[in-house]
């Protein structure tokens, strides 16, 4: 890797970190996909992500902390894994082909896979300050 490109892959990796927010969704970095496009990719995952909402809970999910994990590959499919904040939710079933649409949505993206997980168990210390004042939990 040469110092251009090493030096390029750094100021994408600190854009990714900012849009990030805190690193909670942090990309695979793949030689096959341009740093430039990853970066797009996140910022543009983590806004469709945030049109996701748990119908009994006023915040999106991404706020919420439910989304674990979000690998892509090399030939941009995206893997998500999530969780909801009790496993009897009522949209438990419905929840992951909302992600699965709105991650659809970002252009590049070739398909995405969607996994629901429960370990770690989701608890309130996932939520963003932002999902805390909304939610008037802090």
């Amino acid at each position: 890797m040469t110092d251009e490109v090493a030096e390029k892959t750094e100021d994408i990796a600190t854009t990714v970190a900012d849009t990030t927010e805190g690193n909670r969704i942090v990309p695979t970095m793949s030689a096959a996909i341009p740093p430039e496009d990853v970066a797009r990719i996140t910022a543009d995952l983590i806004g469709v992500l945030k049109t996701v909402y748990d119908p009994e809970i006023p915040v999106d999910i991404y706020e919420l902390g439910l989304i674990y994990k979000v690998e892509l590959d090399d030939n941009r499919h995206l893997t998500i894994d999530m969780t909801l904040t009790a496993p009897g939710c009522p949209v438990a079933g419905e929840m992951p082909g909302w992600v699965e649409n709105a991650a659809l949505s970002v252009e590049g993206i070739a398909g995405v896979t969607v996994n629901m997980v429960y370990d770690p168990p989701w608890d309130q210390s996932r939520m963003s300050e932002e999902a805390q004042v909304a939610l008037n939990w802090w």
